[in-house]
């Protein structure tokens, strides 16, 4: 037997279908705003390749590989069933069909699987959901990126415009340039066009204002057709209820999230953990930090579990933007070294700010940081007292689980290989990455290693923030 000709065989089988999956859920996406995942990853707009490797990346946390053979008919059934508006993994659909031993027909599995909301056609919104990014740095034109790439069917956010500072007379140009190239992030999927006359940018069909204010009392949105608008704050420059109602009052404004931890009595959001505190009617919230979010839904689930009686939280964290490149003036002790040229001892708040979503972690957890010469990708390290004894396997198993079928599924990630650095973890989508490899336990005191990408994984909480905010309630399947 010719084993090589057996290895090409089924590559191709598996190229075939994950081509022949393509237009189907291009087509979900942008007639149904249905996204379809693979066990967390993203299949929407993706290529045959990296459909494939979604697929391989199965066998490394459960415990049988996927095949597209076993996805690409709950795909093809999706597609005849307008499932309505949603987030649906198609990898752990199939893996239920599989162990399912009535052996229904896939289309009657699926309908029992989605209840109600099967053949739903209504929309997500009565209207479009207006949002405006004010500042434009880089969790801002990540945010840009993730709501041009969701924008789906436009019944759902729409990004409307982006307030800016102007520095120069090319200005529009060089923004579009830095939302177009991203040395961390690689390049903008798709294509942006710039109309410097209209002050105007034409990303994937999404057209977006660009409006130059030097404080929100400048900015009148309704001039542009906005209105009751969401405004993402990633400036950082305001904190506080009274510099954050600047926002509300400018026409066409109608909420603001802040993208930072939040002072005063602004809740501190951390989605998948507390984002039911964000109400109909509330008008300011905070997004917390990269951190917080990083730590938060693995504390929680640990909280659930086993109970935690005293912890220290160590961040090994990226260099961010505020730091400098050689040694300068900060006003902040340490800060001022280069950054790319030293391990710096700092101060985190997520550890306080962790009381804010977990109530009874209050007082329970201290904290610090460490900024290393990395761009980006940074690391938790939780050294936790539990309330009872455990045990390594134990432990890794309930986070497993936690991560692959729990409402955390979207916040907590989770990898087996012992190979893995943080340039392996750029553009996770989850607030964290839990490292089983390195995970350390001695009765009911345990070590834990959790990986996030302070940039893109936060940004997403941050989005998720903004269609709570919005109203927006989508399925998600299973």
């Amino acid at each position: 037997m010719d084993t090589s000709q057996d290895a090409l065989h089924d590559w191709k089988s598996r190229e075939s279908l994950a081509e022949a999956m393509i237009p189907l859920i291009g087509k979900l996406h942008r007639d149904h705003n249905v996204s379809c995942h693979v066990y967390g990853k993203s299949l929407v707009n993706r290529s045959v390749i990296e459909i494939i490797k979604a697929h391989r990346f199965v066998r490394q946390i459960e415990k049988e590989a996927l095949e597209e053979k076993e996805t690409f008919p709950v795909i093809e059934a999706l597609s005849g069933m307008a499932p309505g508006p949603a987030h649906i993994d198609v990898g752990k659909l199939a893996n239920l069909y599989r162990r399912d031993a009535s052996y229904a027909p896939m289309k009657e599995f699926l309908e029992g699987k989605i209840g109600p909301e099967a053949g739903r056609t209504s929309k997500p919104l009565p209207e479009p959901q207006d949002i405006v990014l004010y500042g434009f740095g880089r969790i801002g034109r990540l945010v840009a990126r993730l709501l041009i790439a969701q924008s789906g069917s436009g019944d759902i956010l729409r990004l409307r415009a982006i307030v800016l500072r102007k520095k120069g007379g090319n200005d529009i140009t060089k923004r579009a340039n830095l939302l177009r190239r991203d040395s961390v992030h690689g390049s903008f999927n798709g294509t942006i066009l710039v109309d410097p006359d209209k002050q105007q940018l034409l990303c994937n069909g999404n057209e977006i204002q660009v409006i130059y204010a030097n404080s929100p009392a400048d900015v009148d949105y309704s001039k542009y057709g906005i209105n009751n608008a969401i405004v993402v704050d990633n400036t950082g420059v305001w904190r506080d209820e009274k510099g954050l109602s600047q926002h509300l009052n400018c026409p066409g404004a109608a909420k603001v999230i802040l993208t930072a931890p939040g002072r005063d009595d602004i809740p501190n959001i951390v989605y998948g953990v507390n984002h039911e505190a964000i109400e109909k009617d509330s008008s300011i919230v905070s997004a917390a930090s990269c951190t917080t979010n990083a730590i938060v839904p693995v504390l929680k689930a640990l909280v659930d579990e086993y109970g935690i009686e005293r912890g220290h939280v160590e961040t090994v964290h990226a260099y961010t933007n505020d730091q400098n490149l050689i040694d300068n003036f900060h006003k902040k002790a340490r800060r001022g070294r280069g950054a790319p040229l030293n391990l710096v001892l700092t101060e985190t708040g997520a550890a306080k700010a962790v009381a804010k979503a977990i109530p009874e972690l209050a007082g329970k957890l201290t904290g610090n940081a460490i900024r290393v010469p990395t761009p980006n990708v940074s690391m938790a390290i939780l050294n936790l007292d539990l309330g009872k004894e455990t045990t390594r396997e134990d432990l890794n198993e309930f986070v497993r689980q936690t991560a692959l079928h729990s409402p955390l599924q979207q916040q907590i990630g989770y990898t087996i290989s012992d190979e893995v650095v943080s340039s392996d973890f750029v553009g996770s989508r989850q607030a964290c990455i839990f490292d089983s490899r390195q995970t350390i336990v001695r009765g009911k005191n345990c070590v834990l290693y959790c990986w996030y990408d302070n940039e893109f994984g936060y940004s997403c909480q941050v989005v998720r923030c903004v269609e709570k905010m919005a109203g927006v309630n989508l399925l998600l399947l299973p």
